[in-house]
């Protein structure tokens, strides 16, 4: 029997957990494996987040992103940003969109 191991990051049914995406940026662990991050960072998006340069998902270290493109709820236009640093935006209460974003500030 194959137990599929869930990312850190994600809920069984594929959507971000906020209180661990938080803890992603302040801890500066991987969104995938837990682990603590070096350089590169990766962040995945889609198409409009790459546009924009701000991430909801949290930072993985570059090894991690085929681990979780492989996942089955993974969104397929994903793309892959790598950096040195981020900031951690929190939104206001004016933002329409209420989630935490990840400005990659060094890319690569």
């Amino acid at each position: 029997m194959s137990v599929t191991v869930l990312p850190f990051a994600w809920g069984a049914d594929g959507a971000l957990v906020k209180a661990r995406v938080t803890q992603c940026a302040l801890s500066r662990i991987c969104g995938v494996c837990s682990r603590p991050l070096g350089r590169p960072v990766a962040f995945v998006g889609t198409p409009q987040e790459v546009g924009r340069n701000a991430f909801h998902a949290p930072p993985l270290h570059s090894s991690c992103v085929a681990d979780l493109k492989a996942l089955p709820y993974a969104d397929p236009t994903w793309e892959v940003v790598t950096t040195a640093g981020f900031e951690y935006v929190r939104p206001n209460r004016k933002d329409a969109d209420p989630r935490p974003t990840f400005e990659p500030n060094s890319l690569l």
